[in-house]
């Protein structure tokens, strides 16, 4: 079996020679009694030893990773620790309690993320970084650092962050040490996973946890990790990738509130990926979160106009008419589709033109039939190697409404009327060949439409030859 694919269980059920370690002295006489008479017991018996005697335990665990590097043996203590924080995760404050103040907790385990470094082996080190997360936002995450300050300097323990006293000379691994190589571990793992189905989902994971103290969005952004999510925004089908999926769109939502990582989003092909999710997805939780961040990012630069672009207003809708079990997800979709609304409201004129376009609910809206509207906007037509061009062709192509048909070919006649070189670009584009289909049309709007448009390709000398065609 794969060493990754091991329990908790089936680890602790090794037979570990503690006796053996107290002979080499890497653990105490003190360390052996402890171990002794938690080893191999019951969970409750075991429960009420930490109860009791916790912080000494966290002692004899800590030392153990420290001093001693048989994989079996780390692996063993890891499972046990993993085993107490998941019966009960409060038991994190133990790694921080005054008992154990002269110990560095964060050390072992910051070490053993990056043991291919200082090559000890391939062990589990999955487990480490879930583990250290938790023991380090126990302490520190779940405060400001302010906060932390005026209970070092009021403590009269002396107590500062990882258990350091005031009067203590030696350097203890901070949280700033942690966070650091926490950030860097995970980007790593994004790049080069260390087992190729565990890696990435641990690290998204974490980060999932991570991204919610600002400091560690700061790092984030600096060590370029925004950009190794951005792969991992794709539709899921099994409930592992949709779980990997969720993750990644909540990293996104927790980035979305802050101002570097939106910079870096917006130059991304992230704002399309979320939209092709929620298309797709049928989960609700993946829904959710990626109709918060949708929210956070309307107001933000160009979002609002990409999302109309990218048809979100009608996918909102469409949403909306489903039937979820969070109220809450509902209120949030109103609150979408209220922006976006605004949005559209504030866009020029031919961006609501370009919308109404893209999306394909062509009507006689003014515009269409307003010269001053084509006069100034005739180049934006170019946009995009001529985008609404290629559109407005497709419309003709696909579309079974008679009213977008016959503004189509309206359109169509318009380019060709005002811009200079608009029957080379209509023909170079093959339009006539649809048009002409059109005029066969059962629909006397469209097949009047499309004779006008015809006669615009046809209009003067050097194009009579195409009457011949």
């Amino acid at each position: 079996m794969d060493r990754a694919e091991l329990t908790t269980e089936q680890v602790l059920k090794r037979d570990i020679p503690w006796e053996t370690y107290m002979t080499t002295k890497l653990i105490s006489g003190t360390g052996l009694q402890l171990l002794r008479r938690y080893d191999n017991r019951a969970e409750s018996f075991r429960a009420q030893l930490l109860d009791d005697d916790g912080p000494a335990y966290v002692r004899v665990f800590v030392n153990i990773l420290r001093d001693i590097f048989k994989e079996e043996t780390v692996e063993y203590v890891l499972a046990l620790i993993d085993e107490m924080l998941t019966a009960n995760s409060k038991r994190a404050r133990l790694f921080h309690d005054k008992c154990v103040a002269n110990e560095d907790t964060y050390e072992p385990f910051l070490r053993y993320l990056f043991l291919r470094k200082v090559g000890l082996g391939p062990l589990k080190i999955q487990q480490f970084c879930p583990l250290l997360l938790e023991i380090a936002l126990e302490r520190q995450l779940v405060h400001t650092r302010k906060e932390l300050q005026d209970t070092c300097l009021d403590s009269k323990d002396g107590i500062v962050a990882n258990g350091e006293t005031s009067n203590s000379k030696k350097k203890f691994t901070t949280i700033d040490d942690v966070l650091k190589g926490l950030v860097e571990w995970l980007c790593t793992q994004l790049k080069k996973p260390s087992h190729p189905s565990h890696g990435i989902p641990t690290a998204i994971n974490c980060l999932a946890a991570l991204l919610k103290e600002p400091v560690v969005r700061s790092s984030f952004v600096q060590a370029d990790g925004v950009k190794l999510l951005i792969p991992l925004i794709s539709p899921a089908s099994t409930q592992q990738s949709i779980q990997l999926l969720y993750e990644t769109c909540l990293c996104v939502w927790l980035l979305s509130y802050y101002e570097p990582a939106i910079e870096y989003l917006a130059t991304s092909r992230a704002l399309p990926r979320l939209v092709d999710v929620v298309r797709s997805s049928t989960k609700e939780k993946v829904v959710r979160v990626v109709v918060l961040t949708f929210r956070n990012l309307l107001s933000k630069g160009t979002f609002g106009a990409l999302m109309v672009d990218l048809g979100l207003p009608q996918i909102v809708q469409s949403l909306k008419a489903q039937a979820w079990s969070d109220e809450d997800l509902l209120e949030v979709l109103n609150q979408l589709e209220d922006g976006l609304k605004d949005n559209i409201k504030k866009l020029s004129s031919f961006d609501k033109y370009k919308q109404e376009v893209l999306l394909g609910h062509l009507d006689w809206s003014p515009m269409h039939k307003d010269p001053l509207f084509w006069r100034d906007n005739i180049t934006c037509f170019e946009e995009n190697d001529f985008q609404i061009l290629r559109v407005l062709i497709t419309i003709m192509d696909s579309s079974n409404d008679p009213r977008a048909l016959a503004v189509a070919c309206f359109d169509l006649s318009q380019f060709i009327r005002h811009h200079p070189a608009g029957r080379v670009i209509v023909t170079d584009l093959k339009a006539k060949e649809r048009v002409m289909k059109l005029m066969n049309h059962e629909n006397a709007e469209v097949t009047k439409n499309a004779l006008l448009c015809i006669q615009r390709l046809f209009q003067g000398a050097k194009y009579a030859s195409f009457l011949q065609a």
